[in-house]
């Protein structure tokens, strides 16, 4: 008789926090092991649903092709034309970091670039930045990621860069350098779509144009 007043204990099923993030968007950055370094999945927990990669109605008075930074709502757009673009999430840097506003052009593309860094970030941060003053090569511990686009203007090297990171869960935040830092897949997926030659224009940090 006691035996009916005892509830027998049910198992409990725990969901994986990416069962209920829609196939498309998984699929969308699940792990590249097609390049000579593994991207590795991205974990979409960490990374606010609105700095994934999407297209978007979005207006403005620059051809289609060009790249548009909006530092200040942590998107950066590709645009489409007819009032469309492709819009990716991004980091930003500190506002002290700020150092290019404006437009640029496209100078060169890498594929898991090598990374240098400046001799400001050297004289800011000496202890984490000095031993790799002689330059970092690519590889899956590279802060620049699996590509880079390297921003130019009137033919000099801004050292402004877009560019992968090894920090995704930095998305749509200001973090610590002045450079533009996207999702691998998604600096993948823009690195395909511009030349060199294309035009980028970096709006304010308070800018927007959506």
């Amino acid at each position: 008789m006691l035996a009916g007043c005892v509830s027998r204990p049910e198992t409990a099923t725990i969901e994986p926090a990416t069962a209920k993030i829609d196939t498309f968007y998984l699929q969308m950055y699940a792990a590249l092991n097609d390049e000579p370094f593994p991207v590795q999945t991205v974990d979409l927990t960490q990374v606010d649903p609105r700095f994934w990669r999407r297209e978007v109605s979005y207006s403005s008075a620059e051809p289609p092709g060009t790249v548009v930074v909006d530092p200040g709502e942590r998107y950066a757009y590709l645009v489409l034309g007819g009032g469309r673009a492709i819009r990716y999430g991004v980091g930003v840097g500190k506002e002290e970091a700020f150092n290019f506003q404006g437009s640029a052009t496209i100078g060169r593309k890498a594929e898991w670039p090598r990374w240098t860094p400046t001799q400001d970030m050297i004289r800011r941060n000496p202890e984490r930045y000095a031993k790799f003053a002689g330059g970092l090569p690519g590889g899956p511990d590279n802060p620049l990621g699996p590509r880079a686009l390297y921003l130019y203007r009137d033919g000099q090297d801004t050292l402004y860069r877009l560019h992968g990171t090894i920090e995704p869960w930095t998305i749509g935040t200001m973090v610590s350098s002045g450079c533009i830092r996207f999702l691998n897949q998604d600096i993948i997926d823009l690195y395909r779509r511009v030349p060199v030659g294309s035009r980028v224009t970096v709006l304010p940090p308070s800018g927007s144009q959506v």
